[in-house]
Formats: C-alpha cells, structure tokens, sequence
C-alpha cells in the first residue's frame, strides 16, 4: 500500500502539549548589586560611621555586613533594606543570618540572596498542590516547580492557592504554556 503526499500525517499536530508553568524564585542580581553599592556609598558619607570599621560587600549571593556591634548593624541592615526596596527587590529575596564576633570588637552578618526554590519549599509547594484536589500536577525541576493540568482555570486557581498558602517566599510564575 502506497501513500500519497495528501495523506501524510503531521505528527506535531496530533501531539498536544498540556498547559503548564513554573513557579520560580529569581531575584535581579543586577539591582542587589547596585542597592549594596548605593549603601556601601551611604555608609562611606554617613558622619555616625567615620572612624568605623563598618562596611559592606556582596560576594557571589551572599551580603556580608562589618561593624562595631549589633546596633551598627542594624542601622546598616536598614539602610540596605530602603535601597533594595527602592530598587524594587523584594526584601524576602534575603535570608539574614545571625550577628557574629570576629575578634576584637567587631562583628559581622552574613546574608543570603535566595535564588531557586530550595528543595524543602519545593516539596512543600508539590504537596499544597495534591492536597488542593485541583486537576493539576506539579513536579520539581532544578531550583522551580513546574506545574501541569488540562484547563486554564486550574492552573489560574493553582497560582492563586501558591500566592495565598507560601507568603514568606516572592514567588514569580513564568513559562505559562497554553
């Protein structure tokens, strides 16, 4: 039996693809960078920190703060806080660590800049979304959480159970397929 060129089948029309998404966590490193520079610049002008050892710097995803003692940190951590807010960085992106003495009578804090979903989010995000009963599936990939269903609605109402149930995280949606 011969097939003729009319009754070739496109295969990339019978395979539907389903609707999906990814729940990410992905802060601009760029406007992190130009907030700690923009405080280091406050820090360096400030008449309250002359003669201080107080500084800043960003290495890799961590923010590391140097002073004399909690309370210069603190009011460095403010100052850093106002410029990423003015950058429009969610402060939530940071997970702030504990001060620490590093000799003498100084102290440090070091910060993180959260970019990926940590695995423990991302099993806390799978499970919200088989308890919800939404005809939807979510899976882990690589720091985000790809989530899949048949309708539109579904993972409309899945973004908005994310949104309302994890508020401790700026989680963004991206790659929405139809």
């Amino acid at each position: 039996m011969r097939l003729s060129h009319s009754s070739t089948i496109n295969i990339d029309e019978t395979i539907s693809t389903m609707p999906s998404f990814d729940t990410v966590l992905e802060t601009d490193l760029v406007k992190v960078k130009n907030a700690v520079e923009n405080t280091s610049k406050e820090i360096g002008t400030r008449f309250d920190f002359k003669g201080t050892p107080a500084s800043i710097e960003l290495k890799d995803k961590d923010i590391t703060l140097i002073g004399d003692g909690d309370f210069q940190i603190d009011q460095m951590s403010d100052i850093l806080r106002n410029k990423l807010t003015k950058a429009g960085v969610d402060i939530r992106f940071l997970d702030v660590g504990k001060v620490e003495k590093i000799g003498g009578d100084k102290v440090k804090q070091v910060s993180k800049v959260r970019d990926g979903i940590e695995t423990e989010q991302s099993k806390k995000i799978q499970q919200l979304i088989k308890g919800s009963k939404l005809k939807v599936q979510a899976s882990i990939q690589e720091g985000k959480v790809r989530v899949t269903g048949a309708k539109r609605d579904d993972l409309q109402a899945a973004m908005a159970l994310i949104r309302a149930d994890i508020s401790d995280l700026p989680l963004s949606f991206d790659n929405f397929r139809d």
